[in-house]
Formats: C-alpha cells, structure tokens, sequence
C-alpha cells in the first residue's frame, strides 16, 4: 500500500513556486518607500509653506530633533521668531510663536485647542500618565480638580510653618557646616536640598532629609540631570516613549525597585502613598497635607502615585531653578542687593522667618522676583497644542487643522514691546517705574511662564510663597561671595536649566534686623 505522506509531498512538490528576486523586491519596497515619503513631505510642505522658518525645519523633523537635544533649545528658538516672527515654523506640522495673546488664546478654559502626544513625553511613571503627560481632556479636567485644593495649600496644616523650618534647616546648615569652617558650598545643590525637603513636608509630612544629610540621596539628582536631554529629545518622538512604557521593553524605564536614580524616587513615594491605603482604594491615614487632600478629593492609589511623584520632581526643579538665577543676577548687581537690603532693613518682619503677607508688601522684592522670572524662565519646552479640527486664523496666519504649535516664551520675555528697549538686562527698577497699564501687560507676560487657563501650573501659589521667605532670610542674614566670578557655575538647558558647580562662600551680615 502506498504511504499516503509520500503521495502528499510528491504532489507538493510539483506546484510550481514564483521564482522571488530578493534584489528587486528590496528596490521595490525602497522605491514605493521614497515616494511615500517625498509625497507626504511635499504635502506638509504645502501645508504649511505660507509660515517661514528654518528650511531643514519645513523638510524634516531632524531640525528640531538637533534643537532639542541640545543644550541651548531656548536660544535657537528665541532666534527663530527674531529672524522669521511671532509665528514661525519649526518642523514638517510643527509651529512656534511668542505671542503672548495667541498663547493665551490656544490656553484658555474654552479653547479648542488640545493637547499633542508631545505631553506624552512627561511621563514621569512609566506604568501610567498625570496631570500633566495624559491628553485625555476628561482625565485632565477630572484630576484637576482633584489635585486643586492641595496644591493651592488651602487643606495643608501649617503650611507656611512647614516652609519655615525647612529654610531655618538650609540657614543652619550654612552657618554651622560652612560660614563657619570658611568653607565654599554648592549653592545649587543646597537650594535644590530644600525644595525638595519641602515638597516631601507640605506633601506626606514627612521630609526627605536631603539638607539633614546634605547629601543627593539615591543619587536623585545626578540621574535626573543625565536623563532630562534624553527626555527632550523624545518630546519630538512621543511614540518612543509610549513604546518603551509597553511590557517588553519596561525593563528599560525607571522601577520602583531600582536603588537609585528616579526608580527610587518613585519608591519613596509609592511608599508614601501605601500608607495611606489598607487595600486598593481604601483610606487608611488620614493627614492635613498635599497627599491627605488628594486622598480625600477622590484620587485613587493608583493616580495618587503618578502625582505625588510628579510633585516632587516637576516642583523641586523648577522652583529651585528661580532661586538659583535670581540669586546669582542679585549677587552681580550691587545696586539691587543694596536695594533689596534697604527695603528689607526698613520693614518690621518676623523673626526667624518673613510671613509671606510681609514678603507680598514688599514692592522692591516683588519686582526682583518677578525679574528674575523674566530673565530666566523655570520651564522652556515648547508645549505642542494641536490645532482645532476646523482650523485657525491669528491676526491673519492660517493655522490648519491638526497642527501643532509651542510656545517661545523665553522669546515672549525679551519682547522690547512689552518690556522695553532692554529686555536682555536684569532691570528689577522697570517694574517700580511702569505705569499700572504697563506693569499689568509685563505681569500678564511673566504669569505666562505657569501656563494659563486649564493649563496653568497648580504649583503656583506655593512656589511664590518658597520665592518670597528664600530670599528674605538669606539676604538679610548673609554676605555670599561667588568662588569663581568667572565661571559662577555650569548651565546648561533641557526644557529646564540644569546648574552644577555654584560655588560659594557664605560670611556673617554686619548689619542684621532681628
């Protein structure tokens, strides 16, 4: 009996097979690929031809991918709406002005602009988005109002004393570990120690310790520094990030188990956010802070952990960041340290700490605030909006649907119809000598760096309160002396400014008011 296995594959075997050329298959596949993407570039070419900006720009993503990457993102942008104006492209659909009305146009409570996957970027948990990296405009709305009333301060217990202590805790280290010993100090580390020694106060009632250890535990900051270019580099490939948070490849994002680095920040807070929960979503602790108000305003566990997270990091650095440059412009300009030390010595404040109300009645110190923000905006990432699906029409600039567009406000900021004839000089005395319509324009500009509308930073009132007490107590009490006036420090920028090496020496004040 013939074996029916050997009949089926003799019969296999006499189809006839197509002969395959590999060679012309790959140039096929080649050709139909380099026309698809010529006739797609040509296409958005058109699309957006009418908007000057770089030519590599309107061509390819690889002009912004280089811009973004690098460390002066800030400076190459503010160059492109100064050579080509206040809308100007940037990338194939991508466009950026320094429009301060526009940029509140595309951010207000009603507008009809959205979120791009850029914000996907910001992901700080890779497992699950926040506030501020979901594009979903119902989660946003919803966690908003969850997260308001904590970050406004208003449910936190002794808000301004938990502040307080944690500034006397930076005063004492500088008295007793350096001004003492003649020692020169990290300005910079120490002011990024007490930022995040409040936010973990204020948020869990329980302080980090990084100015008790002076120290960067778990070497938090030294990793977060080497991956903020990574992150703004993936700004422009959202999709590489939304890739890497799938389960195959999220052994190569940050974990709650790792020892180190922004793993371990997520730890510490996911440990924070554990005790207040006995299982899921149940409450367990209840605390007056930041935390306790999510909790009691519906946040489940899980979202309690993507933003107690963001907290920390998102609100440590930029804060730090303002009190970095502002410092450094004050210690380099005389005239305002001597100001700021007239205003200071003139007014009955509390001791050992300045109230923040004390701190708001002083005009000379708001106006060096404010000028310090000016000069140097926490936040410069563009933050892509997406155009409307009908489109848009700004002061005769097409804008078509599914567009996006960033915001320049390093350039907003040095706009001479705004500020003056002398945007590029740190000038606290402009804010003193504006009429109220002038000073109203310039106050709506600088507010522009917290966003606005839906968008705007939830932060805000706590990280004036820092600003106001921070500069108070260290002028009043110490003569700092920049190391190397030469090369005060090592900046450099990555959607915020990243400062290393801001050497010190700190000496007693001849004259203090107590």
């Amino acid at each position: 009996m013939a074996d029916p296995f050997q009949q089926a594959r003799e019969s296999i075997s006499r189809i006839p097979l197509p002969h395959i050329n590999f060679t012309t298959a790959a140039l096929t596949t080649l050709t139909a690929f380099l026309l698809w993407y010529t006739t797609t570039t040509i296409i958005q070419y058109r699309k957006l031809s009418h908007i000057p900006g770089p030519t590599l720009a309107s061509l390819s993503l690889l002009w912004l991918l280089r811009t973004s990457s690098s460390t002066k993102a800030h400076l190459e942008f503010f160059d492109v709406t100064k050579k080509y104006g206040s809308i100007a492209r940037i990338g194939p659909n991508v466009l950026l002005t320094d429009d301060p009305d526009l940029l509140r146009r595309m951010w207000a409570v009603r507008s009809d602009y959205k979120r791009s996957r850029w914000y996907k970027s910001l992901r700080l948990n890779p497992k699950r988005d926040s506030v501020v990296s979901t594009i979903d405009e119902e989660l946003h709305n919803t966690l908003r109002a969850k997260l308001a009333a904590g970050y406004s301060g208003r449910e936190v217990d002794g808000l301004e004393a938990r502040l307080d202590r944690n500034i006397l805790d930076l005063v004492g280290l500088i008295e007793t570990k350096y001004m003492t010993a003649n020692k020169p100090f990290d300005f910079g580390r120490k002011i990024q120690y007490l930022t995040l020694d409040i936010l973990s106060d204020i948020g869990f009632s329980d302080r980090f310790g990084f100015l008790e250890a002076d120290a960067d535990l778990w070497e938090y900051l030294e990793t977060l520094e080497k991956n903020f270019p990574t992150a703004m580099m993936l700004t422009v490939l959202p999709w590489v990030v939304e890739l890497l948070g799938s389960p195959l490849l999220a052994s190569l994002m940050p974990s709650d188990k790792d020892p180190i680095g922004i793993g371990r920040m997520i730890g510490v807070t996911n440990e924070m956010v554990a005790k207040r929960y006995v299982v899921g979503d149940e409450k367990k602790v209840v605390k007056r802070d930041m935390l306790g108000s999510f909790v009691n305003h519906g946040l489940t566990r899980d979202e309690a952990e993507s933003e107690t997270v963001l907290q920390v990091v998102a609100g440590s650095d930029t804060t730090a960041g303002a009190i970095r440059h502002t410092m450094l412009y004050i210690l380099t300009n005389p005239r305002v340290m001597e100001s700021m030390r007239r205003e200071i010595d003139s007014h009955k404040l509390s001791w050992p700490v300045v109230t923040d109300a004390e701190a708001r009645d002083m005009p000379y110190l708001q106006a060096v605030i404010r000028e310090g923000l000016r000069m140097k905006p926490p936040i410069t990432g563009v933050m892509l909006k997406d155009s409307p699906e009908q489109g848009d029409t700004w002061k005769g600039v097409y804008i078509p649907p599914g567009t996006k567009v960033g915001a320049c406000v390093y350039g907003l900021l040095r706009r001479e119809d705004i500020f003056g004839d002398d945007p590029e000089q740190f000038r606290p005395e402009r804010w003193l000598e504006a009429t109220p319509e002038k000073r109203l324009e310039m106050e709506g500009a600088v507010e522009l760096i917290f966003s606005y509308g839906r968008f705007k930073c939830l932060g805000r009132n706590i990280a004036a309160i820092e600003l106001n007490k921070t500069f108070v107590e260290l002028i009043r009490r110490f003569d700092f002396a920049i190391v190397d006036p030469e090369k005060p420090w090592k900046s450099r920028n990555a959607g915020i400014f990243l400062i290393n090496d801001f050497w010190m020496r700190a000496y007693p004040r001849a004259v203090q008011t107590t």
